[in-house]
């Protein structure tokens, strides 16, 4: 796949959840310059230097593979210090990989199968995208005003783009295939019709596609990055009454998310087996060659406030974590405030939260587990597919860019 950057700043390109070479998985430093920028620029606005940056002018080619299940996976910009305001402005879209045997379920599908990219953002009085940053031209100064180190938060809800849609549906199920594109906010998801019912919120898959069974929720959190796939079923609503997606988590107008209206009967020839998928990984902690703890902290970093990985913010130079190819790894993972912690390349299992069992949302194979304040979680995986150098991160956008990110090393 060939990018072009036609933009003022540099771009680099994450396809988030992807199975991807190292060359093509969009590391922080491999940037895609405007044309007229000499290639020799520096790769990071700080003058950190990245011997093994690889720099092109224009455009590059990416190599998503896609030898991998099913899922629904998403793209963004990646570059070092300006991711955040980058996805605020627009960069990021959905990438949606499909299989025979995921078509064969019978799940809703064609027009009743909805991918819904929901965001928040903040606008000014001329209908401009309003960001708070340090430099507003991206070009020299990263960062944000001392009022949004948290994350950027903003006051409309947009889905696909549009503020608070309303989308006509039959009465009958639907697939809807959710995807938190926000910097840094939360929502918990329900589903509520006219009359105050809750509909379920039955989940079919998490981040890297299908769950083995359906789970069944009436409320879901997610998390910046976090994507469900769920269905609903309009059946019981009458012709004309409305069901309202809200977020249990926002308050006044940041409480309501979009709406379904029911216009019409219909036949529904849909289903959502018992069984899903047979295809997960089934790794177990006694499979584990190693355990690694990892904290996920506030504190300092270039004079001033920081995101830190192990008391380390992020340096390009520098190895944080080395694991072989094929091995299985148990990370023990602990966090200060909110952090949704994103492993590129390799899908995970939830063990545990705080010494107890997941919770119902976390089933499935995930490559973004929310970590709540103060909260611990154990995560198991195996680093397979390709040797070199990958990331780990908070996906709370503003978290990331202020030294959040760590160097992973597959060999």
């Amino acid at each position: 796949m060939t990018h072009r950057n036609e933009l003022p700043v540099p771009t680099v390109v994450h396809l988030h959840g992807g199975r991807t070479p190292p060359d093509s998985d969009g590391y922080p430093t491999d940037l895609v310059l405007p044309e007229g920028r000499p290639p020799s620029a520096p790769q990071g606005p700080h003058g950190m230097h990245d011997p093994r940056a690889v720099v092109t002018r224009l455009t590059r080619d990416y190599t998503f593979p896609m030898e991998q299940r099913a899922a629904l996976l998403w793209y963004h910009d990646h570059r070092m210090d300006f991711t955040a305001p980058a996805i605020w402005r627009g960069l990021a879209g959905l990438h949606i990989v499909r299989d025979e045997a995921e078509d064969s379920l019978g799940l809703p599908a064609g027009p009743r199968e909805l991918p819904l990219m929901i965001a928040d953002r903040a606008f000014g009085a001329d209908g401009g995208l309003r960001y708070p940053s340090l430099d507003p031209s991206l070009r020299e100064r990263p960062g944000v005003h001392d009022a949004y180190l948290a994350g950027v938060l903003g006051d409309v809800i947009l889905v696909n783009g549009a503020p608070w849609p309303v989308h006509e549906v039959d009465a009958a199920r639907y697939r809807l295939r959710l995807l938190n594109a926000s910097n840094a906010r939360h929502y918990e998801l329900e589903a509520v019709t006219d009359d105050g019912r809750r509909l379920d919120l039955v989940q079919v898959g998490a981040d890297q596609g299908l769950l083995a069974a359906p789970v069944a929720h009436r409320t879901l959190p997610i998390a910046p990055a976090e994507r469900y796939d769920v269905v609903v079923d309009f059946a019981g609503v009458p012709v004309g009454g409305r069901v309202r997606v809200r977020n249990r988590l926002g308050s006044g107008r940041t409480r309501d998310v979009l709406a379904f209206r029911v216009a019409r009967a219909a036949a529904d020839h849909s289903r959502v087996p018992r069984v899903l998928s047979a295809d997960a990984p089934a790794w177990r902690r006694s499979d584990a060659v190693r355990v690694r703890d990892l904290s996920f902290r506030a504190g300092r970093m270039r004079g001033g406030h920081g995101w830190l990985i192990g008391g380390l913010p992020f340096d390009p130079a520098r190895t944080d974590v080395t694991v072989g190819l094929g091995d299985v790894e148990v990370w023990r993972l602990i966090a200060d405030v909110h952090h949704p912690v994103h492993l590129h390349l390799a899908g995970f299992r939830v063990l545990s939260r705080g010494g107890g069992p997941p919770l119902p949302h976390d089933a499935g194979l995930k490559d973004t587990v929310s970590l709540r304040p103060g909260e611990s979680a154990e995560i198991v995986t195996r680093f397979d597919g390709y040797r070199g150098r990958y990331l780990f991160h908070c996906h709370n956008a503003e978290h990331e860019d202020m030294g959040m990110m760590a160097n992973l090393e597959i060999h």
